[in-house]
């Protein structure tokens, strides 16, 4: 290749590579910043000794946000630490989610760290005059200190994470410790949940960014997942269109939309090397059903798909083409992408990258992957270590073969696309549910009529407090801009 052909390649790629960048940008709301040190943590046994030698150390500020923080032998390690740096002087701030952590820690936890001087908030309980706050989570797993280290990871802080000795193996997850700029933005997005949940920080109290720490270190981006911005899936979908030679994805609670699921095996039609692992076994049963309803259009399709043989795989992320990767909190679903906080981290870099391509090459080693077979009485099988066995077909699915019940409801409505043979026997499932819900409303009318004029009073009612309060605070706002223009 001539040396002009060879320059005008590279000027091409960098113009493609710039195009991606700006897309991501506008997506996520998010810019990328190099000079960040980044390490990469596998499982409880590599971030936990980590996140309290961090906390051990710190001399300011300790921002520490999770889903799940467990009253156990997993949490109150955690806890002893921030409350000796809290006594120590330093300004320790805990924000747990009310529902992750109702049946894992009761009050006298938060009392005991709120006596000690940490400053204890729950996101979202339950309030009469706010119901549907309560249907959003916080599902972020984030620690800083001192404004100088974070840690964003898929880890809670809870007994199923570390395993019970003799008993249970520690669930599989992964982690990511950030030095360098980027802890500034993980900063910020600790500071818009915590003013969810109460006044927020000091003025001045998150640093400006920090100068680079690596003259070459990683680019990294923080996506702020938010309730109905969906950020992270329409990056997702980004990166599942750029992708052009590999695409690994790691998630724990995999029931994607079907314009994702089409995303992903587009790209496999298109010659790109997509590989999805999930768990065999999961904490929650409904979801594993829910999961493997995804499985054969994404085989039918090239997708090489692999269920992971040890305890429960809790990791959310990805890695493609040998440079960009993701990991956080975010699972490829709508619960994720549509109602929950998260947060994650991406990162371009090609030496991060082959760290995770070959954690991802070892944990497909200990999995079983997932074929396609013609004369199994589902169409699957599964082969891996040991020996291969068929997968039974189980009557709870709810739309074997189907991207999900919705997709299925959806086509036979619209008649949009031709149903299968499983999913035509869902239909009808469908039918004959809506008849008997309709047979119930003939017969006993309160049974639905009383519940729906109460939810609509509760509805107007929160409506009218809410558009209270969004007044009150537009009116403090334009104070503020008053005086400060003053």
């Amino acid at each position: 290749m001539a040396a002009s052909d060879i320059a005008r390649s590279e000027v091409q790629v960098e113009a493609a590579d710039a195009l991606v960048d700006r897309a991501f940008s506008r997506i996520t709301g998010s810019q990328p910043v190099g000079g960040n040190r980044l390490r990469l943590l596998r499982d409880a046994k590599e971030n936990y000794p980590v996140w309290l030698e961090a906390i051990a150390g710190a001399r300011h500020t300790i921002h520490f946000e999770n889903y799940i923080f467990a009253d156990d032998e997993a949490g109150r390690p955690f806890a002893e630490a921030l409350i000796d740096r809290a006594r120590a002087g330093v300004r320790v701030r805990v924000l747990y989610d009310w529902f992750g952590c109702f049946v894992y820690s009761r009050s006298r936890f938060w009392r005991r760290l709120a006596a000690a001087g940490v400053e204890v908030r729950a996101f979202n309980q339950p309030s009469p005059i706010a119901p549907f706050h309560a249907l959003s989570r916080n599902h972020r797993k984030v620690i800083t200190v001192d404004g100088r280290i974070s840690f964003v990871s898929g880890l809670c802080i809870a007994r199923s994470w570390v395993g019970v000795p003799g008993k249970t193996e520690p669930w599989r997850d992964t982690g990511v410790a950030l030095e360098g700029p980027a802890v500034f933005d993980v900063e910020s997005a600790f500071a818009e949940t915590w003013a969810e949940s109460g006044p927020p920080l000091p003025l001045g109290e998150v640093e400006a960014r920090g100068l680079p720490v690596e003259t070459s270190g990683g680019r990294v981006r923080v996506l702020k997942g938010r309730p109905g911005q969906l950020n992270t899936y329409r990056s997702d979908q980004l990166v599942a269109a750029a992708a052009t030679r590999t695409l690994w994805l790691t998630d724990a609670y995999f029931v994607a939309t079907t314009a994702f699921v089409q995303a992903l095996t587009t790209a496999a039609r298109d010659g790109v090397d997509v590989r999805l692992l999930v768990p065999g076994t999961s904490d929650v049963p409904l979801m594993q059903s829910l999961v493997q309803t995804n499985y054969r259009p994404l085989l039918e399709s090239g997708i090489r798909v692999f269920e992971w043989n040890g305890p429960m795989l809790h990791a959310k992320t990805a890695v493609a083409d040998g440079r960009w990767c993701r990991i956080g909190s975010t699972n490829l679903n709508l619960t994720s992408w549509l109602t929950n906080w998260e947060l994650d981290v991406t990162i371009d870099d090609p030496a991060f990258a082959a760290d995770m391509e070959a954690m991802f090459l070892e944990d497909i080693e200990g999995a079983t992957e997932v074929v396609l077979k013609a004369h199994s009485p589902t169409g699957l099988s599964e082969t891996g270590r040991g020996k291969a066995r068929t997968m039974k077909r189980q009557g709870g699915r709810l739309a074997a073969g189907a991207v999900g019940l919705g997709s299925t409801a959806r086509a036979a409505i619209t008649n949009t696309r031709q149903l299968s043979a499983t999913e035509t026997q869902v239909v009808a499932k469908i039918g004959l549910s809506l008849l008997a819900i309709a047979f119930i409303a003939f017969a006993l009318p309160g049974i639905l009529i009383y519940p729906v004029v109460i939810s609509l009073a509760w509805l107007g009612i929160w409506l009218i407090v809410r558009a209270w309060r969004l007044r009150d605070a537009h009116e403090a706002r334009e104070g503020a801009r008053e005086a400060r223009e003053g």
